[in-house]
């Protein structure tokens, strides 16, 4: 698991910090959850499901991946 140091304002982090024990998660969970609904994804975890979907709709390779990625642009374009 590897660590990272990010900047917030000080109102930001108690938000952040309350929301965490309102939920009984941590921090990071939280961010964790975030980055999941924002459709950011390792490029192994990425694969994976263009590989899952690949196969269950049968469509080849290309097509299967220009679906993904605009999957990936709609969620990322979403307030």
């Amino acid at each position: 698991m590897s660590r990272l140091t990010i900047t917030l304002s000080e109102a930001r982090y108690r938000a952040l910090k309350e929301a965490s024990a309102q939920r009984d998660k941590t921090i990071g969970q939280l961010i964790d959850e975030s980055l999941d609904f924002y459709g950011i994804k390792s490029r192994d975890d990425a694969r994976e499901l263009v590989r899952r979907a690949r196969a269950h709709s049968k469509l080849g390779e290309d097509l299967a991946l220009a679906v993904a990625r605009e999957q990936v642009r709609a969620v990322r374009r979403k307030p």
